[in-house]
């Protein structure tokens, strides 16, 4: 939520998957180079190794004085009218997108063409329909303001200790990838840690000390909404001005002199407080990734309530990654229910394991063994702003060998798991393999263009090793 990964700053987050529950609650800083309510933003390089450096890069000059090294690579300096048109309709339409949904279930059994039609022709207006809505509440603030907190506290206070008895994983302090200034960012791994955390405390409240209800999620799910599009909003604004005046590094900003694309996009490559507090590693994955497993169990616990049981499909989804199926329970054949199961879980595996491939091949330097060989690679450089010169391999071996974003195709197997789930009785629950398709197909495109800019003709090696993008054969 595949998921691209930038270099190790989320290999070890568990669970590292998007989707749309966790994003419609849980909003991301735009201004952190992540979209608010939208979507997780993460740079897919795939450079997998980087070595020595040099600085014999040549430089040129920039139209603002600044020095600039060629073969410069990022995010674009330059603004396209549809990539504008984009941003602007995101910024002002997607939470209100994101409610539409949940409102459709609401209020009309999740049909997503009934509010519509009863709009257009009279039966309904935006007035009635808004009237209806739970506001912002004091106790979804104080809420909010509580699970936040609580994981600012687990990311920022409680050094991981996972990685000291799993075998294999990878915790605790780790290097992420150079940055285009040629930055090496160190973080602390700590978010198996904090899952398991959570979830040991909402388990022992749901069995054992009631604290509260086990459905406290769902009960105040539109009010949650809105508690976090303020935030995701204000730290977008707060990282925004944060890179104006005083950026983390000041060579790793981009100003493109365009305001609405500078605040979705953001300024810093990786905005800081203070030494450990970044940004992205936090906002991308704490508030969201670590609840979206809690509000897959708030909901099963309201059917539950509402239906004296849980269903199949409830417990797949839970299994696999709903919403949905509060409203409409469904009850799986035993061989669909199997057959998405598997395809879910696949679909997991390869998108997990071509980022430990990816991950192996970096830490050890590519002294390492892939589907039990040694792994092939090429050798390529690339010139960060500060004029040096860095060597890198790309992997063509293992699942990298298959296609060049194949943990973009195990992401989208889980989301087509996600919906089928659901059955075929909306449109709505399709809503997420259709944005994560075309999300991914564009963040593929979008990966290749700036990768073809950072390495020139060892690119077009690469792509000659490894010919299509994210299905073989096809595409």
């Amino acid at each position: 939520m595949p998921h691209p990964l930038a270099g190790l700053t989320r290999h070890a987050e568990v669970p590292d998957t998007p989707g749309i529950p966790s994003q419609a609650l849980f909003p991301v800083p735009a201004a952190a180079r992540v979209y608010p309510a939208a979507s997780k933003e993460l740079p897919d390089q795939p450079d997998l190794m980087a070595s020595k450096s040099q600085h014999n890069a040549s430089k040129t000059k920039s139209l603002n004085g600044k020095a600039e090294s060629q073969g410069q690579w990022g995010r674009a300096w330059e603004v396209d009218w549809f990539s504008l048109a984009s941003i602007i309709f995101l910024l002002l339409f997607a939470p209100f997108i994101v409610y539409y949904f949940i409102m459709a279930c609401d209020q009309y059994s999740c049909s997503l063409t009934t509010p519509a039609l009863d709009i257009a022709t009279g039966r309904a207006s935006l007035a009635d329909i808004w009237a209806k809505t739970p506001p912002v509440t004091a106790k979804a603030a104080q809420l909010y303001t509580l699970w936040v907190s609580f994981q600012v506290l687990l990311y920022s206070w409680l050094p991981d200790f996972c990685h000291k008895f799993l075998p294999g994983y990878v915790g605790g302090v780790q290097e992420g990838a150079i940055t285009p200034a040629g930055v090496v960012n160190k973080y602390e791994v700590n978010g198996l840690q904090a899952w398991l955390i959570t979830h040991l405390l909402w388990f022992l409240n749901a069995y054992l000390l009631t604290w509260f209800s086990p459905t406290i999620i769902f009960d105040n799910w539109i009010p949650l909404l809105w508690c976090a599009n303020i935030l995701g909003y204000a730290v977008s604004t707060f990282a925004m001005i944060k890179g104006y005046l005083f950026p983390t590094n000041a060579e790793d900003c981009k100003f493109t002199g365009n305001f609405f694309y500078n605040f979705m996009m953001g300024i810093e490559f990786n905005p800081r407080i203070g030494k450990w507090f970044d940004f992205k590693l936090f906002f991308n994955g704490r508030p969201g990734i670590v609840a979206w497993t809690l509000i897959n169990l708030s909901f099963a616990a309201k059917q539950q309530e509402l239906y004296g049981h849980v269903t199949n499909s409830m417990i797949l989804v839970n299994i696999l990654q709903g919403l949905y199926l509060v409203y409409h329970p469904v009850h799986l054949s035993t061989p669909n229910a199997v057959g998405i199961l598997l395809l879910g879980l696949v679909g997991y595996y390869i998108f997990r394991m071509t980022n430990h491939q990816k991950d192996l091949f970096r830490r050890t330097d590519g002294r390492c063994l892939i589907w039990g060989k040694k792994p092939k690679a090429i050798e390529c450089s690339y010139t960060s702003a500060d004029g040096q010169k860095h060597r890198t391999k790309l992997l063509v071996s293992g699942f990298w060998g298959v296609a060049r974003h194949f943990n973009y195709t195990g992401d989208l197997m889980g989301s087509l798991a996600y919906c089928l789930a659901c059955g075929g009785g909306h449109l709505l629950p399709y809503f997420y393999i259709i944005y994560m398709t075309i999300l991914l197909t564009h963040r593929c495109l979008r990966d290749e263009h700036r990768c073809a800019n950072k390495y020139g003709r060892d690119w077009e090696r690469y792509t000659a090793a490894v010919p299509y993008r994210l299905l073989p054969g096809i595409f």
